[in-house]
């Protein structure tokens, strides 16, 4: 859909809104999701890691702050400019008003911990707004109470408090559960509500000018970011927005990329596919670093590396398929005692992969220091030593069977994109002690083992019948996931091999411009989405094997499957074009950002 363009009011099922419905909003820190209907559904508290605030997203008793016309409307969002600031403008028959949502960056000043600021404007008439805020602490495990400090509505559960400020000062109402008022929107009386947050800290109430002033540092901020970027010549306003919604997935206190802001939103309605994604994956770390490089975020991209290398420190030389975003290595599963969206439980935290064994890992870390190194950037010896390490540990571990990078609860296997990767890995050790990065004492039996690789995967993992490389050895599944294979430069994209490959997954996982994962059984009952990175991942690789017109035809299709506002969510529903999955989806944009420069690289050549 176009951004900006007008849509009804939201139709909720049993409380729940679409997940296409919602917009995010973040201050490096922590994310809300803002539905079309004006309501905020989800918000972690303090951190994108921590328990929720708002969580209606999953559970109507969860918890939200909704602000909207009390009477019919329809409405118009977009962005900002250059800014991760939303706006959403209600239409209804008595007239127009405007409500602008910030999660605030905090400045030089004295400030809360966490800002919520929501801004109303009346444009014409007189529009009848309500607003009700319901808090409920850690998953609304916690008991919160309400009351009022120096005349302030507050409520608070244990060390963490919301306290909400009106201005024009205007009566709040509270009760044990809730904190609520109306107004009416009108031209030239402005209406902001604030959420000013404390985590074991004391809270404070800012003044009207403090919020005014920490507003036009936020929006002048993200502008200034943005301006920075470097863009490819087609689809800038799509890999703008895809870089601003990577930008909210930053942990800016230790530079990790989260995979996406939610946990548990199901990859089937009804089913057991819901998990939680507010951690940082190895598998992600070249695209990830990749992307900040060709967009010119040179800060980002050096303290993602330095939190990637102090979290894998953590474990090596083994590598986890996730870290949480402070770094530490664990990240227990749990169930909580919550509905899931539209009903679909279970509401995981947590997450099992962790305890995974994922060889593609190694590979993606690999080629992320391989990348690191080729822009221009240094290792000291003792993290070279480490690297050298690890390729000495793939020696003896390639010809492992693994979950694989979808992490499949089924029974390990040998899976291409794995064998694949670890190739990638030992190449890339290969050309890092070439270069003195690392040291070479073992550089013969790297050279040798990654040849065994290559007769492996090419004997036992491609398909005379399907005339493609396959899901695992000696199978006929197929996999979008060997298309990495292509893009981390396994093999000669001119190839034959890779040619019919890219075809017959088209052929075999596609549907219209969407691709599937993958066919066969993973663990796991029922069935999925179509996964939106691996649609982007096939414009890329159609870029790089030679057929740049018809990346740029599905590119074109693909730009137009976001919602109103430019976000992906995890998988879209072919049939329907509805969301499915975690959002947003910090892959999504990530692969949305490597086509576009990579058909951008193809025809510069």
């Amino acid at each position: 859909m176009t951004p900006g363009s007008t849509i009804g009011p939201t139709s909720r099922r049993a409380g729940f809104a679409p997940l296409r419905s919602y917009a995010v909003i973040g201050d490096g820190r922590t994310v809300a999701l803002v539905a079309d209907d004006g309501a905020i559904d989800w918000l972690s508290w303090p951190d994108l890691d921590s328990p929720s605030v708002f969580a209606a997203l999953l559970d109507p008793e969860g918890g939200s702050f909704t602000l909207a016309p009390t009477v019919p409307f329809r409405t118009t969002r977009r962005y900002l400019p250059g800014t991760n600031v939303l706006e959403t403008t209600f239409r209804t028959e008595v007239g127009v008003a405007r409500v602008v949502d910030a999660l605030t960056l905090r400045g030089n000043g004295l400030g809360p911990s966490r800002e919520l600021q929501r801004r109303i404007q009346g444009d014409d008439g007189r529009v009848p707004m309500a607003w009700q805020v319901r808090p409920r602490f850690d998953y609304g495990r916690r008991a919160t109470h309400i009351a009022r400090r120096a005349g302030v509505a507050v409520a608070s559960s244990g060390s963490d408090a919301l306290a909400v400020l009106v201005s024009p000062v205007s009566s709040a109402h509270i009760d044990a559960s809730t904190i609520r008022g109306a107004f009416d929107a009108t031209p030239g009386t402005p209406v902001l509500i604030t959420l000013s947050g404390a985590h074991q800290e004391p809270l404070i109430f800012p003044t009207r000018r403090e919020l005014d002033e920490r507003f036009a540092h936020t929006v002048t901020s993200w502008r200034d970011w943005t301006a920075t970027l470097t863009l490819p010549g087609s689809w800038r306003d799509a890999v703008a927005r895809s870089a601003l919604a990577l930008k909210l997935l930053v942990f800016a206190p230790s530079g990790a990329v989260a995979a996406a802001a939610t946990t548990s939103l199901p990859e089937e309605l009804g089913g057991e596919r819901n998990w939680d994604y507010r951690f940082s994956w190895v598998r992600d770390s070249a695209f990830t670093l990749s992307a900040l490089l060709r967009l010119g975020c040179a800060p980002e991209a050096q303290a993602y590396l330095w939190w990637l290398l102090q979290a894998t420190q953590l474990t090596h030389p083994r590598l986890q398929p996730l870290y949480r975003l402070d770094g530490g290595p664990t990240a227990t599963e749990r169930v909580l005692p919550m509905a899931g969206y539209r009903n679909s439980g279970p509401v995981r935290v947590g997450n099992a992969a962790a305890r995974q064994h994922q060889l593609d890992s190694y590979g993606e870390l690999l080629q992320t220091v391989w990348l690191y190194i080729e822009s221009g950037g240094r290792l000291d010896p003792e993290i070279g030593r480490r690297m050298a390490e690890i390729a000495d540990l793939l020696c003896r571990s390639w010809h492992e069977r693994d979950a694989g990078i979808w992490e499949v609860r089924s029974a390990p296997a040998h899976f291409t994109h794995s064998k694949m990767m670890c190739w990638v890995a030992l190449d890339r050790a290969d050309r890092l002690a070439e270069r003195g990065v690392i040291p070479d004492k073992h550089l013969a039996r790297w050279r040798a083992e990654a040849e065994t690789c290559r007769d492996f995967i090419e004997q036992r993992c491609y398909s005379e019948e399907h005339q493609s490389y396959t899901r695992h050895a000696d199978g006929e599944e197929l996999d979008a996931s060997v298309l990495l294979g292509l893009l981390s430069g396994y093999g000669e994209a001119g190839s034959a091999r890779w040619h019919t490959t890219v075809d017959a997954l088209r052929r075999h996982l596609g549907h219209g411009p969407y691709l599937y994962r993958y066919t066969g059984e993973d663990g796991l009952t029922g069935r999925e989405g179509a996964f939106v990175s691996c649609s982007f991942w096939l414009v890329e690789a159609l870029a790089r094997t030679g057929r740049a017109a018809d990346a740029t035809t599905l590119m074109d299709e693909l730009i137009t499957l976001s919602n109103d506002v430019g976000i992906y969510a995890e998988e879209i529903d072919p049939a329907t074009g509805a969301f499915l999955g975690n959002l947003p989806q910090g892959l999504s944009h990530l692969a949305l950002i490597s086509a576009a420069t990579a058909i951008a690289e193809e025809r510069a050549r």
